[in-house]
């Protein structure tokens, strides 16, 4: 149950730093940087590594989480302010019935079925109510009941170089963990799709009281 939190202020007057942020291949594979060489780009999965870029009253954030802890050395020297955290505390901590504050970027979708005519089949995104209601959804089957959802939609991520498009809509609020080990499950392995593109990241907070 380890899990590392590596949180990255990137130097956004560099130019590496913003051909990063502007390529979501770029950052994946600047991301995977910080875990051991054994785990090549394909074992995002296998190297427990999640992330998710937020805009920030102090500019880009970039939070990398990971099973390993992350070798920071292997940034190049001024990419921009680093802070390492053991997760293994709060995860600890967490059990049933014990509310929390939530925040996780996800990509909402479902499967268009055969009343959608020649899109049946398709992946849609969802927005809006209809992804709130995805979330609280989602968010149950992972052994937490949401009690208050806020919803952000986010510019999508998409490759440079490919024609796929990922919907990200950031979920904010408070809920209650009703299956500790599905909940813990979920942090360690992220809920959703898009995961290699910074979706999917479950962060968590205890709640006061």
């Amino acid at each position: 149950m380890n899990a590392w939190l590596t949180r990255i202020l990137p130097d956004v007057r560099r130019r590496d730093v913003n051909n990063d942020l502007g390529d979501a291949d770029r950052l994946h594979k600047r991301v995977m940087m910080l875990v051991p060489d054994e785990f090549a780009a394909p074992a995002r999965a296998e190297a427990g590594v999640l992330f998710r870029l937020e805009d920030t009253r102090m500019g880009a954030q970039l939070l990398v989480q990971s099973a390993y802890k992350p070798q920071i050395e292997r940034l190049p020297d001024g990419y921009g302010e680093i802070a390492v955290k053991d997760l293994s505390a709060l995860l600890l901590r967490l059990r049933t019935g014990v509310p929390v504050h939530y925040r996780i970027s996800a990509n909402p979708s479902k499967r268009l079925g055969r009343s959608a005519g020649p899109r049946a089949g398709q992946i849609a995104a969802l927005r809006g109510a209809a992804a709130e209601e995805w979330w609280v959804r989602r968010a149950a089957t992972h052994g937490l009941t949401i009690t208050t959802v806020t919803s952000q939609s986010q510019l999508d991520v998409q490759a440079k170089r490919s024609s796929i498009r990922h919907a990200v809509v950031r979920f904010d609020g408070s809920a209650v963990v009703q299956d500790v080990d599905l909940v813990r499950a979920a942090v360690l392995s992220g809920i959703g799709r898009g995961k290699a593109y910074g979706c999917g990241l479950l962060s968590l907070a205890m709640a006061a009281g």
